[in-house]
C-alpha cells in the first residue's frame, strides 16, 4: 500500500509503461530505468519490464491483491 496520490502514480506508471515499448536496446533500458527509479522504484519498474499491466501494478500499490 502507497500513500501516494493514485493518480499520480497512475500516470507516471503509464508513461513509463509507454515508453518501453518503444526500447530498441539494453542501453535503451538502462536510461529508461534511470529516468524513472526516483518515482517508482525498482519493483515497479521491474514488474513492467516483466510485462505485468499499470492495472494490476495500481492494484498492488491500493492493497487490493485481488484475493478475495
Amino acid at each position: 500500500m502507497t500513500t501516494r496520490n493514485p493518480e499520480e502514480l497512475e500516470t507516471q506508471l503509464q508513461t513509463a509503461a509507454d515508453e518501453l515499448k518503444n526500447l530498441e536496446s539494453a542501453n535503451d533500458v538502462k536510461k529508461w530505468w534511470n529516468k524513472h527509479y526516483y518515482a517508482l522504484g525498482h519493483k515497479r519498474l521491474g514488474r513492467l519490464l516483466l510485462g505485468q499491466s499499470v492495472e494490476r501494478l495500481l492494484e498492488r500499490a491500493s492493497g487490493n491483491r485481488g484475493d478475495d
